[in-house]
């Protein structure tokens, strides 16, 4: 059994983070190798993914890397068998990778954007939980993070796309939680991270200062807090 320390509070445990090329993801990523869990990054970039990657090994953990687009046919479950193929158990699931979509108004919603957006905020999602459910379960502490936005809360004038699809994905893993909290060790939690320096964030708030909000690695530091503590399902949190 691999000796669990301060520095290293995730040490042996198995971590899958999705949308890890970049931003949030990429700090999360870095975060969960830097305390002892082996990661498994999963993106669209192979190029980001390997950045990310050399980061980790430079920072004394270690990773695998998994270029994936979420959307596409069986990905997920070949990604799935791929992982229980090699390691028994997943103990930490981050559900990070997401798409903005167009800002405006309702009446203007493309349904092909719409429906591309629904696919990976929700669908894909909803594949993750279905395909890795088994590991975490048979995981000792299984645990899924996942990244949200408050306008999946607070409906925005202009953010019916991304709103949308940020409430279903709240509520499909919030009725996950439910569904495995009385017979398994699975827990589940909803981080929203605040206005935070990524890509996403820019394309949305162009004429924003990007050093006027927080650096990615500080949702990273809340998330490494949160899956060292022993938290109740469904949990919520904001980080300011």
């Amino acid at each position: 059994m691999t000796e669990l320390t301060p520095d290293q509070p995730l040490a042996g445990k198995l971590a899958l983070v999705t949308g890890a090329s970049r931003g949030i993801g990429a700090a999360t990523a870095v975060a969960l190798g830097r305390a002892g869990a082996h990661v498994i990054l999963t993106a669209r970039t192979a190029g980001g993914l390997e950045a990310v990657e050399e980061a980790i090994h430079d920072a004394g953990g270690s990773a695998t890397i998994a270029p994936l687009d979420l959307t596409e046919g069986d990905g997920v479950i070949r990604l799935a068998e791929a992982i229980a193929g090699r390691w028994k158990a997943l103990d930490v699931l981050v559900l990070n990778a997401a798409m903005l979509g167009s800002l405006g108004a309702v009446t203007a919603i493309d349904p092909k954007e719409l429906s591309k957006v629904m696919t990976l905020n929700v669908s894909a999602q909803a594949a993750l939980l279905g395909s890795f459910d088994a590991m975490l379960r048979a995981s000792s502490a299984g645990r899924v993070i996942g990244i949200t936005s408050s306008v999946g809360r607070n409906p925005r004038a202009y953010w019916g796309v991304y709103g949308a699809s940020k409430a279903a994905f709240e509520t499909l893993l919030a009725c996950y939680g439910q569904e495995v909290r009385n017979i398994s060790p699975v827990r589940t939690a909803i981080l929203d991270p605040g206005a935070t320096r990524t890509k996403m964030r820019a394309r949305a708030y162009p004429g924003e200062n990007p050093d006027s909000v927080k650096p990615p690695e500080v949702v990273a530091d809340h998330i490494l807090k949160l899956l060292a503590s022993d938290f109740e399902d469904g949990r919520v949190e904001r980080v300011g």
